[in-house]
């Protein structure tokens, strides 16, 4: 979708897609718009009470048939579990990504890891595939004017062009840059807190082995689960800026992190995205 600065600001329903790396403020962004105007669709949220939400609470309840108090109790129907996912609590979500690594640690085992991977694929895939239903159901049901998508960080690793036509079909695509100030306090924030992440399978493999070879481990199951985890996130920062910068070129027009920390109102936001139109225009 491309249009000019002022088409922007004309446009009567605004629908925009953010993309940007886990830390470079969507989801603060989005939550700065007006509640009662724009409808904030956080893709790891329906990722996890949508297409996900059988397989979260199945590798809930299985860790839960681990302790034989709460596994009678479940046997028994006396209890049932549910995941409470919000968009500031995606925490079931990631967990059931999980780690590779030691079992005896909470890792996965390699096959275990890739079959979640792919699940998280093909759930993100449907995810942004709903985004055109949203916007018509967000005007028509419940009356929001615009419309704003807080895609996840692996947007960018699903390969799926199809994904990328249809999103640039229906919103504004808004790639969000972090510059190189808080890259590192990102990088050095991800290493101090490993979070399970998703990987594209070709660079998972490529960083795997390389990450083995290095460390000297026969398999995975002698990984500690965070070990890998905070190694490979420089390598896969590195990897998708590329990919978000291309994004960018082709469909849509690329903020700074620093400038998007400095909005405050609908209106700065509003002149923020026209600005990067009218610069990428010229």
């Amino acid at each position: 979708m491309r249009m000019t600065p002022q088409q922007f600001l004309d446009w009567e329903s605004k629908s925009i897609t953010l993309l940007a790396m886990s830390g470079a403020g969507k989801t603060t962004l989005s939550a700065k718009l007006p509640k009662d105007k724009w409808f904030h669709y956080s893709g790891d949220y329906r990722i996890g009470t949508k297409y996900l939400e059988e397989p979260i609470l199945d590798n809930i309840k299985q860790q839960a048939m681990g302790v034989p108090f709460l596994r009678d109790l479940l046997k028994s129907d006396s209890i049932y579990i549910c995941s409470n996912i919000t968009v500031d609590n995606l925490a079931p979500v990631s967990s059931f990504l999980g780690k590779i690594g030691d079992p005896n640690k909470g890792g996965l085992t390699q096959a275990e890891f890739k079959r979640r991977q792919a699940l998280h694929h093909q759930a993100e895939v449907a995810a942004m595939n709903d985004v055109p239903d949203f916007i018509h159901k967000a005007e028509a049901i419940y009356g929001y004017k615009h419309f704003i998508n807080d895609a996840g960080g692996s947007v960018c690793e699903l390969d799926c062009p199809e994904v990328l036509e249809n999103l640039a079909k229906h919103t504004l695509i808004v790639y969000i840059k972090i510059p190189p100030a808080l890259e590192q306090t990102i990088i050095d924030r991800a290493k101090q807190d490993p979070k399970p992440l998703y990987y594209r399978p070709e660079f998972v493999d490529e960083k795997l082995a390389q990450f083995m070879s290095e460390r000297g481990y026969q398999n995975t199951d002698q990984i500690p689960p965070d070990e890998f985890v905070s190694w490979v996130f420089p390598e896969l920062f590195k990897a998708r800026v590329p990919r978000y910068e291309a994004i960018a070129a082709r469909y849509g027009y690329t903020v700074s992190a620093d400038e998007t920390a400095k909005v405050e109102t609908e209106d700065d936001f509003v002149q923020l995205i026209a600005a990067a139109i009218a610069r990428e225009s010229t």
